[in-house]
């Protein structure tokens, strides 16, 4: 039946900044495809925890600052202990900070290209190397960004950093599936989130880009649930090195 392609029963999945948002949302709909979770993030995930738990998953928090690379090897150890196995992860934590790139800091550019790429290729690959010692394969999904494709404004450090994710995934792709790894992205679309209130907050912008979305509306955390689903499961085994958008049809028009 093609619906067991899209089962995670007995899966494990490692989820960063799953606590909120748009992280939350594919962290509830991988645990009602069947997944185990372990949520990654700077704060005790008490929502997701319960949510996930009332769906009769488990569900381990780690309270880490992935600024830094300082906690990868104790999350996939942790992991990997408690949970037996690593199948998924997905890269989700991220950050952002806006200026005019003439005043721009480099402590803003660090800040976002640490925790936006430089963690996300670092744990992906620990969570690869144990993938290969597992000799199952796995799936690994980064969360990039409509600034993947486009060059946006005032946002120098997350535009280089997504469209850094864009092309990381490409590449993780290409040397990993040999080993039955694949690597995919998710590229969000403008997402009725606390990131985006301002926007959405400001009658004339908001307007302006509802116009520009053929769906006419904000994306919700709901609309990144079969994706993620799709790119974690057996469905998607053939899929590799794809980043895929979900925005409504913004890029199309």
């Amino acid at each position: 039946m093609i619906l067991d392609a899209f089962s995670l029963q007995g899966k494990v999945a490692i989820v960063t900044g799953g606590d909120t948002g748009l992280g939350q949302g594919m962290t509830l709909a991988l645990a009602e495809a069947g997944c185990d979770i372990v949520g990654v993030s700077r704060k005790d995930p008490i929502e997701t925890r319960e949510k996930v738990t009332a769906l009769g998953r488990k569900f381990m928090a780690i309270q880490a600052d992935l600024s830094t690379t300082d906690a990868i090897e104790d999350i996939v150890s942790r992991t990997v202990t408690e949970m037996g196995h690593i199948d998924i992860l997905v890269n989700n934590a991220g950050t952002i900070r806006r200026a005019d790139s003439l005043e721009f800091s480099e402590k803003a550019w660090d800040e976002v290209m640490n925790l936006n790429l430089k963690s996300l290729f670092f744990l992906s690959q620990a969570v690869a190397r144990q993938f290969i010692r597992q000799g199952s394969g796995g799936k690994i999904i980064n969360i990039a960004s409509m600034l993947s494709y486009q060059g946006g404004i005032r946002v120098p450090s997350y535009t280089a950093s997504k469209s850094g994710v864009l092309g990381l995934t490409r590449l993780l792709a290409n040397e990993w599936a040999p080993h039955g790894i694949n690597v995919n992205g998710i590229a969000p679309g403008y997402m009725a989130t606390d990131n985006t209130q301002a926007l959405r907050d400001d009658e004339n912008r908001s307007q302006e880009i509802l116009e520009r979305i053929p769906s006419g509306r904000w994306g919700t955390p709901e609309d990144l649930r079969g994706p993620a689903v799709f790119l974690a499961s057996s469905a998607s085994d053939y899929v590799n090195g794809f980043t895929l958008a979900v925005d409504g049809g913004w890029l199309a028009r």
